[in-house]
């Protein structure tokens, strides 16, 4: 059975042409010419069967045959906000994950390793991923964002800090037992999250968020969670946080 290449065409509705990066993959990679089936994604939920009209230098032209309606294969709105590491590989990786989410915030934090971040190639990664993995919406990407104005604005649904310190560090308050356990008393993300409702996680750089972070955080209705009993690198917290999001909100 021949592969259905997909491609990203954000204003199909209005304009016939691929873009320019696109069209540069129909026609110079996979050598596609007039008459051929395309498969077009608007990334805000719909798909396009469409056929290719005109193939010609740089410009690919199509008519659309059939829009199909793709419905979010999870409910409520997921948002993922994390501190960048200096390695931008590892962070291009989990902007690569097929799993699903929303929106990326990018957070400047006070360990926060980058200061600044190029979301031109990310969303070029965001846009590859939808395709690859057939979905038909492109997460929402933010830029840098800090830290402290970040948490203090209004989010309708759960809230949740993912760090490593002992609940009673954060509270201030003497531990019951030098004997604690990994995850520091706070409870599994996946158990906190509801079904259906909004969730937005964050989760901090390598050096953890400062306490004063958390603190503030918590303070603007962030809930304190665990994401297992490893200590996890940013980019693999990420990733862990994204999918049991999605494990609680995929619709079956």
């Amino acid at each position: 059975m021949k592969e259905i290449r997909f491609f990203y065409a954000p204003d199909v509705a209005a304009d016939a042409e691929l873009p320019a990066d696109e069209a540069a993959h129909c026609l110079r990679v996979l050598r596609l010419q007039a008459g051929d089936e395309i498969r077009l994604t608007d990334g805000k939920g719909m798909f396009y069967k469409a056929e290719i009209t005109t193939a010609t230098g740089k410009r690919c032209l199509f008519k659309v045959l059939e829009a199909v309606p793709h419905p979010k294969e999870w409910s409520g709105h997921l948002h993922l906000a994390l501190a960048p590491t200096k390695n931008m590989d590892r962070i291009e990786w989990l902007a690569a994950t097929e799993i699903g989410f929303d929106e990326l915030t990018f957070l400047d934090c006070r360990y926060s390793e980058r200061k600044v971040v190029k979301t031109e190639r990310i969303d070029k990664i965001l846009v590859s991923a939808m395709k690859q993995s057939h979905k038909a919406r492109k997460p929402l990407l933010n830029g840098m964002e800090d830290f402290k104005r970040f948490v203090a604005r209004p989010f309708a649904g759960q809230k949740f800090i993912a760090h490593c310190y002992d609940e009673a560090d954060v509270a201030g308050v003497a531990k019951a037992s030098e004997d604690k356990a990994m995850d520091g008393g706070k409870p599994f993300l996946l158990d906190e999250l509801d079904a259906g409702q909004d969730a937005l996680v964050l989760v901090g750089p390598e050096g953890d968020f400062s306490i004063d972070e958390v603190r503030l955080a918590q303070a603007h209705g962030f809930r304190s969670v665990s994401l297992g009993r490893s200590r996890l690198r940013t980019e693999t917290a990420a990733l862990v946080a994204v999918h049991l999001m999605h494990i609680r909100h995929a619709r079956m």
